[in-house]
């Protein structure tokens, strides 16, 4: 199971890892913009981070304007390499290793995902400058991350049936059949100004376009969002379509699960929501199994942030940018 769970990560991570290592054409030497402990973090590391990260959008444009957006998201691509490299080294600290047997079966799982041949995945490394071997690596350092989380937090989260049975009283949810979505939300309040409301929505639209790149819904949320749900992971739970406003079930109704929406307004303000899932009526287990999934997600998204904020707090960390 947990082996399953571990190429999971690794699929949706996969873009992430073909990291292109050629250093940048317009600087000719390389520096160190950030020391994590005794390990440097060099800026071609940290730039060929942000060309793989980037929508075709990005990718589209010209050098000037696609290294003006770089140097503008600097920072915050560095704060995720060092939580990267933090989480690796804690990793090494707990004396956990990956086994090779562990590095086929993500390659395996990867190449049926995409239904990739030995050749077509070899092929795509060499476009990207990257060798079997180093690619092999990355995949390791990733699987030696997911053990650690594991170790550290998600063998350590369990949800009771009293808690269930909290969300529920506290949620006044009612366990007869009804048709339920489950959403995640990036949300910006209604301006009091109209003049904001083209700042806004052009914000927004930029958010959809990362989206479309690839970026992580919940990443963004806790980036921008200025709904409270942000800091669980962007996650509203369950909702019955019929508490819904008119403009969310208009909005869902063509959607599928996974399916992000185009930017819209209500009463309240700018929306962007994800159909997590759209489920039919649904028993009383099937529902109380569904809460206690949602309640584990949570769970884990606040550990996981408490975690990365003690691994900090215990690094020596030096920014040199």
């Amino acid at each position: 199971m947990i082996r399953r769970r571990v190429a999971d990560l690794l699929i949706s991570i996969f873009v992430l890892l073909l990291f292109h290592p050629a250093v940048h054409a317009a600087i000719l030497l390389d520096r160190v913009v950030a020391v994590v402990n005794k390990e440097v973090i060099t800026w071609s590391e940290l730039y060929r981070i942000m060309e793989s990260e980037a929508s075709e959008q990005v990718k589209a444009l010209n050098d000037e304007e696609r290294n003006k957006i770089f140097k503008n998201n600097e920072a915050a691509f560095l704060e995720k390499l060092i939580d990267m490299k933090l989480q690796i080294q804690e990793a090494g600290r707990l004396g956990l290793q990956v086994r090779e047997e562990e590095v086929k079966e993500a390659i395996e799982n990867i190449k049926k995902k995409y239904q990739m041949t030995d050749a077509a995945l070899e092929e795509s490394l060499k476009k990207e400058g990257l060798t079997f071997e180093e690619y092999k690596k990355r995949l390791s350092d990733q699987i030696l991350i997911s053990q650690s989380i594991n170790h550290q937090i998600k063998s350590k989260i369990v949800i009771t049936d009293e808690q269930v049975k909290k969300y529920i009283e506290s949620h006044k949810l009612s366990l007869a059949g009804e048709e339920e979505v489950r959403l995640k939300q990036i949300f910006f309040r209604k301006p009091k100004d109209d003049s904001r409301r083209k700042e806004l929505e052009e914000k927004a639209a930029m958010i959809v376009q990362r989206l479309k790149g690839g970026e992580d819904f919940s990443a963004l949320a806790w980036e921008y969002s200025e709904d409270p749900s942000a800091k669980i992971g962007s996650d509203l739970g369950y909702v019955k379509k019929s508490y819904m406003a008119k403009e969310f079930i208009d909005v869902l109704s063509p959607m599928k699960a996974g399916d992000v929406s185009a930017p819209f307004w209500t009463d309240q303000g700018l929306h962007i929501i994800k159909l997590e899932e759209k489920i039919s009526a649904k028993s009383s287990d099937e529902q109380k199994d569904s809460i206690r999934k949602q309640l584990e997600e949570e769970a884990f998204a606040e550990k996981y942030r408490s975690y990365i904020k003690s691994l900090r707090e215990n690094a020596r960390i030096e920014i040199r940018l």
